[in-house]
């Protein structure tokens, strides 16, 4: 299975994508179960098989490995948990982070028919997101922009409203890819019910966001596909993860 050309055209386009339905109900049962049963500290994917499945649940891969390379490795992950009013940073991101330039690895790149980034991030929802409830927000297209620095601030931090900056809505079991190059951000929540999101972000094999790398003693049995997802970034004779995908 490899990623559409529609999905193709949809992620040079907007700089994200909603990808319907990749956890199934019983997905999402068992995964706010043991949130509810847990102290929801720490790394998500230390949490249990149901969160370690994640790392490269089946239906996610091929988006990793035609946006990431075949060496794609997980950077870093955490859970993001909201109440009514709760608030979290607002707009940032663009590439190489913006005008600031403070985030070097934050990139999209197109060459002869190849999508290529730098740090990405899989968002597993497992609570909707419906019209006006908050949470995920961004500016489509803004992963190619050289303007974003003429943002206002007070668009930013989400104190007046802009028609190009939009909260897509989504249910649980749903799946948010984005590249961090894109301008993107969290409105506050709005919603009765708890905003529960897992960030699983993912960066090519040379390359890393997070200084903190994973300890693959911490995982317990891990399949070989996901042990290679887990080592530290190199270059030189690096396992592919790609050989291991059918």
């Amino acid at each position: 299975m490899i990623m559409t050309p529609e999905e193709e055209f949809v992620v040079d386009l907007n700089g994200y994508i909603l990808l319907k339905a990749v956890l199934s109900t019983a997905e999402v049962a068992e995964l706010n179960e043991a949130i509810d049963a847990g102290d929801r500290e720490g790394s998500p994917s230390l949490w249990g098989d149901p969160f370690k499945k994640l790392i490269d649940h089946p239906k996610i891969m091929p988006y990793l490995l035609d946006l990431l390379g075949p060496n794609v490795r997980l950077d870093h992950d955490y859970a993001i948990f909201m109440n009514r009013g709760d608030r979290l940073g607002g707009l940032h991101g663009g590439e190489d982070g913006g005008p600031s330039l403070s985030e070097c690895d934050h990139w999209y790149k197109y060459r002869d028919g190849v999508i290529r980034n730098g740090l990405c991030v899989f968002t597993y929802l497992l609570a909707d997101a419906g019209p006006g409830d908050g949470g995920f927000a961004c500016i489509p297209g803004s992963h190619k922009s050289n303007f974003v620095g003429n943002i206002p601030a007070e668009v930013r931090r989400y104190e007046e409203g802009r028609d190009y900056v939009v909260q897509p809505e989504a249910q649980a079991g749903d799946v948010i890819f984005f590249t961090e190059a894109l301008v993107h951000g969290t409105i506050p929540w709005n919603a009765d019910h708890e905003r529960r999101a897992l960030l699983y972000k993912y960066s090519p094999g040379h390359s890393a966001w997070n200084g903190n790398y994973y300890d693959i003693e911490q995982y317990g049995d891990l399949t070989e596909r996901q042990r290679r997802m887990l080592l530290p970034p190199s270059i030189g004779r690096r396992p592919s993860v790609a050989e291991l995908t059918e």
